[in-house]
């Protein structure tokens, strides 16, 4: 699998990363351990996790696979911190805690998700200096920021070892929104964006179109809504093209969506979640894919945020 750095750093990532929200809640460890193995077989080395995803059991469960399952040194450890607040003491007790349930005395990737306004940026910031100082971050990133908010706390960290490498966030076919701000502001910035959900919350691979499958994360009561952001009818028109265009190329709804996210300027990794090994192997296939220019431009066309209808 092809890498990339991420934004202008040293830190280099698989083009596809493993995403573990379902871990905890949907995938159990044996599910996890059997991805988290084909992941790594494939070349794949950028893991996604949170100290949100299951209450934690999913950095828990990553924990007791690492190294058991995989070695350490093969893959690129992200997480993700939600929900304390920008505070110092905050952001570094909760990322301690992370450490804890990974069973690591560090984390290559830390990000730092949405802003605090209560809290002066100068200090969110020098929670972020401590954490590389101290060496339990490698690198720091931010996630659920807007443009604004992300370049602020970014001035604050400067351009030397603390700099901003990453910005997390949701970016599809059925969800561009990003291109209006928060991409171009990651080009002037140097930050490597790491895109989520690129099959659109499951609604690209097709599964919806004539329903809702009785196993699928749609018909799931705590995903339910998850998903159904993406059941919209514009959201409609864009399956379709997809579906057509993966007819034509003989491939998967699932790779062309995922193809066409992971080669779009400026993502560095898009990050893929699944709930068992099958599902995964369907969308590392998209990793041997490139779209034609033709079948591009006409997806660019038909998802386009500021000209197709709400």
């Amino acid at each position: 699998m092809d890498g990339r750095r991420v934004g202008r750093s040293g830190l280099r990532v698989s083009r596809l990363g493993l995403g573990t929200m379902t871990w905890g809640r949907d995938t159990d460890a044996e599910a996890a351990a059997a991805q988290l193995e084909s992941f790594v077989t494939a070349g794949g080395t950028f893991v996604d996790t949170s100290n949100v995803y299951g209450d934690g059991k999913a950095e828990e469960m990553l924990g007791s696979l690492v190294p058991v399952v995989v070695p350490r040194s093969s893959i690129v450890l992200g997480t993700t911190t939600v929900g304390v607040g920008g505070g110092r003491r905050a952001l570094l007790d909760a990322l301690d805690a992370t450490l804890v349930r990974l069973g690591t005395d560090h984390v290559d990737l830390w990000q730092v998700h949405g802003f605090d306004t209560g809290v002066p940026y100068e200090e969110t910031a020098t929670a972020l200096q401590i954490a590389v100082d101290s060496g339990r971050a490698g690198y720091i990133g931010l996630s659920g920021q807007n443009a604004w908010q992300a370049a602020t706390l970014s001035a604050h960290l400067g351009t030397g070892r603390y700099r901003v490498v990453s910005l997390e966030v949701e970016y599809s076919l059925v969800e561009r929104s990003a291109e209006d701000a928060i991409l171009p502001a990651a080009a002037v910035h140097d930050w490597g964006v790491l895109g989520w959900a690129p099959l659109g919350r499951g609604v690209l691979t097709g599964k919806y179109r004539h329903g809702t499958p009785p196993d699928s994360r749609g018909a799931s009561a705590h995903f339910a809504r998850y998903v159904g952001k993406h059941r919209t009818e514009r959201a409609a028109r864009i399956v379709e093209a997809t579906v057509t265009a993966a007819q034509g190329l003989g491939c998967t709804p699932l790779a062309v969506a995922c193809a066409w996210a992971r080669d779009r300027p400026g993502i560095a990794s898009v990050v893929l979640g699944a709930r068992d090994a099958g599902q995964l192997t369907a969308a590392l296939a998209a990793e041997e894919l490139i779209l034609p220019a033709e079948i591009r431009a006409a997806l660019d066309e038909v998802s386009d945020p500021f000209d197709a209808p709400i």
